[in-house]
């Protein structure tokens, strides 16, 4: 960590070329001799990143900032917030600590948290930036987590852990095996120190491989900013082996959107189907990363179109999570006969359904966009179809 970064005219530079052409700056160089471009132009990527995702850290004055790739792997503030309020207690540790933006939300609601990271200047650059933003009741430790809750051997309320995965498992299956630490290998070793335990992970990761891989899970929550899901956040309680649940949450602008069910549910509860009636139905990106395809038909009394198609439908509008459309007309799938509705641009989506967007496109010679929403899928009865809507406001 080069302190001589934040001094004042080091960081006016910094703020002034946050917008500035980072090949340009690195080519003319700066004319400051106690810090290199290089890291100066670490800086402004690293700032640049943490405008939307992080705006505390960017909008406090000398924050020091890491690589920009820890940045881009680091939870964002509105995932950081959600996850804060799921938990709470006297004593925290975080076992994977990294920029701390998680620690930082969890010190709303702990007294005592431990932050462990192995690297040495990202732990340095934490505990810095945290004084910085006045938060005092974090301890910052340069150790391996799993080392530390051996070697401090005290009990906590709670144990947070984000395991990265490991280079040399890029395109395989996601397995939390293949990741750093391996919380499946260390779990026991975690439940000696808590009894409650909060672990992050991709969205990559299959919900039945990571029940596999874990003990004891309690509950699993999939979150979703504007529809696209960010993380899945496992509770698990040591000793629990009752029903799990999964809470979806789709974070928007203006409010979150829940949908809950018990694991179980969904695997013991069979849909209804029916052809397309008034309303049609697209759930969001938690709803179906968690596979509640069953259970939201009994929940919300809706209507499945096809057990693969993942559209439900109503006689009567009501308030679903995830988009919603009102049927104008619903056609037997036939090129010539869309043609003839005299559409000349339309938003496509398609569910089981043979074709691509793109062919559907092609064949159609539809552009993209305009008010109207045309489904391509299979019904109840195997035949495949074009439902054509408008979308509820």
């Amino acid at each position: 960590m080069n302190k001589a970064i934040l001094n004042t005219e080091i960081q006016e530079f910094i703020n002034n070329n946050l917008e500035s052409n980072i090949t340009s700056i690195l080519l003319k160089g700066t004319s400051f001799s106690s810090v290199d471009t290089k890291e100066i132009i670490e800086q402004i990527e690293a700032k640049k990143k943490c405008e939307y995702k992080l705006s505390t850290w960017f909008k406090t004055k000398n924050i020091y900032y890491p690589n920009k790739l820890n940045i881009e792997q680091t939870s964002s503030e509105v995932t950081a917030q959600y996850k804060s309020k799921l938990i709470q207690g006297n004593s925290l540790i975080d076992i994977t600590g990294g920029f701390g933006v998680d620690c930082f939300y969890f010190s709303k609601y702990f007294k005592n948290i431990v932050h462990c990271e192995l690297n040495g200047q990202v732990s340095e650059i934490v505990q810095y930036n945290y004084s910085q933003m006045g938060v005092f009741n974090i301890e910052t430790q340069n150790i391996d987590g799993i080392q530390f809750l051996k070697e401090n051997n005290k009990p906590v309320d709670w144990i947070y852990a984000d395991p990265s995965r490991r280079h040399d498992s890029k395109g395989k299956v996601f397995f939390l095996n293949d990741c750093l630490p391996n919380i499946p290998e260390h779990l026991d070793t975690i439940f000696k120190y808590s009894k409650n335990v909060l672990i992050k992970t991709s969205p990559l990761l299959d919900l039945s491989i990571g029940i596999n891989e874990l003990k004891n899970v309690k509950s699993i929550h999939i979150v979703a900013v504007n529809n696209e899901v960010k993380e899945i956040l496992w509770i698990l309680e040591k000793d629990f082996l009752d029903e799990i649940s999964v809470k979806t949450t789709n974070i928007l602008k203006e409010n979150l959107v829940t949908f809950d069910f018990l694991l179980n549910d969904e695997k013991n509860y069979n849909s209804e189907y029916s052809l397309p009636l008034s309303y049609l139905y697209e759930p969001n990106a938690a709803i179906l990363k968690a596979g509640a395809f069953n259970i939201i038909t009994k929940q919300l009394e809706v209507f499945k179109l096809h057990k693969n198609s993942h559209l439900y439908t109503s006689h009567e509008l009501i308030d679903f999570p995830g988009r919603q459309f009102k049927i104008e007309d619903v056609l037997a799938y036939n090129i010539k006969t869309l043609k003839k509705t005299d559409l000349k641009k339309a938003n496509i989506t398609t569910r089981n359904f043979p074709e691509s967007v793109q062919e559907l496109r092609k064949k159609s010679g539809l552009k993209d966009g305009g008010e109207k929403y045309l489904f391509f899928t299979t019904d109840k009865d195997e035949k495949r179809i074009i439902i054509i809507t408008s979308k509820v406001i």
